[in-house]
């Protein structure tokens, strides 16, 4: 792993190599393009970019409108706002008619840090899988981001982008290629699979890390796709490892560890633990010891993996 970047600063960059590329590419921001780093994309393009001011359910309904006159239009805005104030409008105006509108959300998960419960979007998750023919990306660094970023605009339908604030781990290589609705096997294992998303990527990684001290072996597994899920290489792993951990910037209810519940539930019931947040609101505070106070860290995979292992050689 190497530098620390925000997948939202990768966003930004991305949205303008992609505006120089494709005219149809349009920009809307709910008057927060400074943190979204959509004015990045303003500066550039001043004709094709549209500050809807704080009216986010109008801002959808606007994407909309541009998709249906055939531009690709990236509505971007914080997690809470996006999912929560304009859910209706998302899923009337967007979805329901199947428009190719691109949602760009930024600040989402308890990472966001000192803004508090009020910002800390911990449901969006839930919200947008459960929306019929919406795709649900929560990229791992900024290097599966620029990747997601290109393969949404380029995907014929609506898209969910989850991005965060707060700086995190590169773990992809720079040449990585990014294939909607592929899990990516990071690490090879054989006792335990971790299946992770956004930021809790990197933190599996250091757990495998830990857990191979203790002679246990995981599997490292990077679930960007979480709608559609990777049926495929979850089951495959789940059979191998007969073990298996989830870990998300999340509620536990409704996110990507209720999604592998269900399929596992239905195709190959394994013992499962989840790793997120656990029915609560967030709070203010700086990131790590929120982390800490979440449950969001490699000690807590660690801890998870040793269940989930014990549970497993019981039966």
């Amino acid at each position: 792993m190497s530098d620390k970047v925000a997948t939202r600063a990768a966003y930004g960059k991305t949205l303008v190599a992609l505006g120089r590329e494709d005219e149809r590419i349009v920009v809307l921001d709910a008057d927060l393009s400074g943190s979204t780093t959509t004015a990045e994309f303003a500066r550039e393009f001043p004709q094709r970019f549209f500050n809807m001011g704080i009216a986010e359910a109008n801002m959808m309904g606007v994407a909309a409108g541009l998709a249906a006159s055939g531009k690709i239009p990236f509505a971007s805005t914080f997690a809470i706002f996006a999912t929560g104030r304009a859910f209706e409008q998302v899923r009337q105006s967007i979805a329901y008619p199947a428009f190719p509108v691109k949602i760009a959300a930024t600040h989402a998960g308890v990472s966001v840090g000192a803004d508090g419960a009020s910002h800390q979007s911990i449901e969006d998750v839930a919200l947008m899988r459960v929306i019929p023919g919406m795709t649900v990306i929560c990229p791992c660094d900024a290097v599966e981001t620029a990747g997601a970023v290109i393969a949404a605009a380029r995907h014929d339908g609506p898209v969910y982008l989850r991005l965060g604030r707060h700086p995190v781990p590169v773990v992809m290589p720079k040449n990585h290629v990014f294939t909607l609705g592929r899990a990516e096997r990071l690490r090879q294992g054989s006792d335990v699979v971790l299946l992770a998303s956004g930021l809790m990527v990197s933190v599996c990684l250091e757990a495998a890390d830990l857990l191979a001290q203790q002679g246990m072996s995981a599997e490292v597994i990077n679930v960007s796709t979480i709608k559609p899920l990777d049926k495929a290489a979850i089951l495959d792993a789940a059979k191998r490892c007969r073990a298996v951990v989830t870990a998300e910037e999340h509620s536990v209810i409704g996110g990507l560890g209720s999604a592998v519940a269900a399929l596992l539930a239905q195709k190959c019931p394994t013992p499962l633990e989840m790793v997120g947040i656990q029915d609560r609101f967030g709070q203010s505070g700086d990131v790590p010891p929120l982390l800490e106070e979440y449950g969001l860290t490699p000690g807590a995979v660690v801890a998870a993996a040793e269940r989930v292992i014990q549970g497993r050689c019981m039966n």
